[in-house]
């Protein structure tokens, strides 16, 4: 990340929601860096955030985009817990692992952490979470801190590498599977022989060239 980049990544809320139309707060303040992207992006930051890009960009304040979103209060993700069904695709959707529960069994909003990015409530094929309104009167950077956006970033960095490392070790796993079968190819074969064998052996080897392939990126 360039210095410029960095100033802009460190003057935005960290709410990581994509509603400036990039994957994470650091893709949109790299995009601005580079002149790609406008500097009223941001619906969390709402004025004053566009206020506060403007000056380190040295660029005149505009309003906020409404094609992005609208300013608002701090919002919290609610769980109705009488209609979880436990699909977990909200604790995959949630930035800042906010969200706890296992597999078919009842999911909890962590209040502290949910930064009310919203990603959660589009995934739900029950529709039970609501978000509610948790700063009143108060929006964008008056609903929200620097020591929230702190944290906010913390956690989403913390939860970028859990996910590194978990697909890390996914990769390895496959790859010594298998190598374990191309090790004893008769007997992950079944006894196939001739042209059959050639065949499994041939799937085997992709398998395990893809395997590699994915723990080289990850590694």
């Amino acid at each position: 990340m360039t210095p410029l980049a960095a100033r802009l990544h460190a003057a935005l809320p960290q709410t990581q929601c994509t509603r400036c139309g990039y994957p994470d707060c650091r893709s949109y303040a790299e995009a601005m860096a580079s002149g790609e992207a406008a500097h009223n992006q941001c619906p969390p930051g709402g004025a004053e955030g566009v206020h506060r890009l403007a000056a380190i960009l040295g660029r005149e304040d505009i309003p906020l985009n409404p094609g992005n979103g609208h300013e608002g209060p701090r919002t919290l993700a609610v769980i109705d817990e009488a209609w979880c069904i436990g699909c977990t695709l909200c604790l995959k959707a949630c930035p800042t692992d906010a969200i706890t529960g296992i597999n078919k069994h009842m999911h909890t909003v962590i209040e502290p952490y949910c930064t009310g990015c919203e990603l959660c409530v589009p995934v739900c094929p029950v529709d039970c979470i609501a978000l509610e309104n948790t700063t009143g009167a108060r929006t964008g950077w008056a609903a929200w801190s620097e020591a929230d956006a702190a944290q906010a970033l913390a956690r989403y960095e913390a939860r970028q590498q859990r996910l590194k490392r978990e697909e890390l070790e996914q990769a390895e796993r496959l790859e010594r599977k298998a190598e374990a079968k191309l090790a004893d190819l008769q007997a992950h074969t079944h006894g196939a022989e001739g042209d059959e064998a050639d065949r499994k052996k041939r799937v085997i080897e992709a398998a395990l060239a893809r395997a590699r392939a994915r723990r080289q990126q990850q590694s």
